[in-house]
């Protein structure tokens, strides 16, 4: 005679309710509440996302339709005058060099500091030092700026005047005097707050490459150097581009310190070190407050622009995080 309780297999082609989730489980008020609010915030931010998507798309259109100017090419900014004329170019281009500048300078700086938290500092520096790091994403753009404005531009006539004396011959890194109030400063001070965007992710990344194919590597006599070229590094590679396209994404929408460093014109110059330019945000924090209707309406195109870059930008991070799903569990 058997003791004990038997168990029950339910009949063929059933589901059992248990491993399955079952009928209680998804009647229970709390699990309908929470799906509702997931469902709920998803569909409220979808909705937040496509009115302002809808509201600068119609102020832009009725720029865009008395502008007596193309908005691609033209290189002047009088959206307040009869008839109007404005464009984007000057603002596209000092954007987009000051973003790539700041790309060239943030993104080896933050994944040496990355590398360096993750497998080179012993645990006592680690995490003051990453603690620090984290402090930098909270500083506030305004004090970037003041910042920038204060302390790095007077401190930077001697970096410039090395670059014309070895690199002036190529034309981009020509200085003619004045004050460095140029794309490349912008660029330096852009790359000094990407930094902790880029350092963060990297770090988090590289933390999760698989244990596994470390400890192989050094049992087959590579040095820590190898490990993290072989293993570490092209397990985080999609991390890091994911990085520092977020990072990106902060570069083309900074506005405040950008304002405060930048000298603006609507004036291309061949190089870099030339006081001058503009940017999309800089151009919107300065104009607006003297702009009138129609002025306001031109804003909105080019933060329409900008609006449509940014989502462009975060987008594609998304699409290459989402294709390396190892990254969550790696080290399970």
């Amino acid at each position: 005679m058997e003791t004990g309780s038997t168990k029950t297999t339910p009949p063929p082609g059933s589901q059992d309710p248990a491993a399955e989730g079952g009928p209680k489980s998804a009647k229970r008020p709390g699990d309908r509440i929470f799906l509702g609010l997931s469902k709920g915030s998803g569909i409220v931010l979808l909705a937040i996302m496509a009115a302002i998507a809808v509201f600068l798309t119609w102020r832009a259109v009725i720029a865009l339709g008395e502008n007596e100017g193309n908005f691609l090419t033209t290189f002047e900014w009088s959206a307040n005058s009869d008839p109007p004329v404005f464009g984007i170019a000057v603002l596209a281009f000092g954007t987009i060099v000051s973003s790539i500048i700041a790309m060239l300078l943030a993104v080896p700086v933050a994944v040496g500091i990355a590398l360096f938290i993750s497998h080179y500092a012993p645990r006592r520096l680690a995490g003051p030092l990453a603690y620090v790091i984290d402090l930098l994403a909270a500083v506030p753009s305004i004090v970037y700026g003041l910042w920038g404005a204060l302390f790095l531009v007077p401190h930077l006539a001697g970096l410039y005047e090395w670059l014309d004396d070895y690199l002036g011959w190529t034309g981009i890194f020509e200085y003619g005097g004045g004050a460095p109030r140029s794309l490349f400063t912008v660029g330096i001070l852009l790359a000094i707050m990407i930094l902790p965007i880029v350092t963060n992710v990297s770090r988090e990344v590289f933390k999760q490459a698989p244990k596994m194919h470390e400890e192989a590597a050094l049992a087959l006599g590579a040095t820590r150097w190898e490990v993290i070229r072989m293993s570490v590094l092209p397990f985080g590679r999609s991390g890091v581009i994911s990085a520092a396209m977020l990072g990106l994404g902060r570069a083309l929408g900074e506005t405040m310190a950008v304002a405060t460093v930048l000298s603006p014109s609507f004036v291309i110059h061949a190089s870099l070190l030339d006081p001058g330019g503009g940017t999309f945000a800089q151009n919107i924090a300065a104009a607006f407050k003297e702009a009138g209707d129609m002025g306001r309406n031109a804003l909105i195109a080019s933060g329409l622009v900008l609006f449509v870059i940014t989502l462009v930008v975060n987008g594609a991070a998304r699409l290459i995080i989402a294709r390396r799903k190892e990254y969550s569990g790696a080290n399970a």
